[in-house]
């Protein structure tokens, strides 16, 4: 029951869609303009850098604020066992961005909220690779998608290779054993999963060649 509220509980805070209300507040439907995506990316590209950064910060923090939730409703349960709730709670976040229900299940890609996920887990080193892996390859290639691909796979194996070492967590070194392990490493491989699915578009397009890069103005 504790993961369903979790899970709902993410979903909630999921349904606040940055762009799309940004967008409508300046008089336009995001998902008409651009890529056709409600996320980051396209509202810089259509809207300009400070749409960009507002977007990105609001759906980021939304996954921070449901962590933050759930924490504090389930501070009583087992250490280890209320981590993997708070991880429910990050995979809600990225379903409801993706798929709210409101805009007929058309929602962003999910990589800033799947950033707050990241930074909800309160692991400097987490979030210090994250963001070191997102800008090397964006700058390296010019592809927004593929550092945002980069950065999800790399977080799902820094996952892993964190909590076998016992190294995952800031305040106490936690690491989770037994069923909860496996249950971690699945959620962790779903939300990272679900970011590949979003951009399979992009992945088509990198294969063909045809993936805009960064500052490249589109063909008409």
């Amino acid at each position: 029951m504790e993961r369903i509220v979790s899970l709902c509980i993410g979903y909630v805070f999921g349904l606040f869609q940055t762009a799309y209300i940004y967008g409508k507040a300046n008089h336009i439907d995001i998902r008409e303009f651009g890529s056709g995506n409600a996320g980051t990316t396209n509202a810089m590209r259509v809207l300009g850098k400070k749409a960009g950064i507002i977007t990105y910060i609001g759906d980021c923090l939304k996954a921070i604020l449901a962590s933050l939730v759930v924490y504090l409703i389930f501070k009583e349960e087992a250490t280890d066992y209320r981590f993997v709730l708070r991880i429910y709670a990050g995979l809600g976040v990225v379903l409801g961005h993706n798929f709210p229900f409101y805009m007929g299940f058309k929602g962003g890609k999910g990589i800033a909220a799947s950033s707050g996920v990241i930074l909800g887990i309160g692991d400097f080193k987490l979030t210090g690779l994250g963001l070191l892996t997102f800008i090397l390859v964006t700058v390296s290639t010019k592809y927004v998608s593929v550092g945002s691909l980069t950065l999800m796979f790399t977080f799902f194996v820094e996952v892993i290779l964190f909590n076998e070492l016992g190294i995952l967590g800031i305040k106490n070194n936690l690491q989770i054993g037994g069923n909860e392990k496996i249950e971690l490493y699945i959620l962790i491989f779903i939300i990272s999963a679900l970011a590949f699915i979003k951009h399979s578009a992009n992945i088509k397009r990198l294969i063909e060649g045809n993936e805009r890069k960064i500052g490249q103005k589109k063909e008409v």
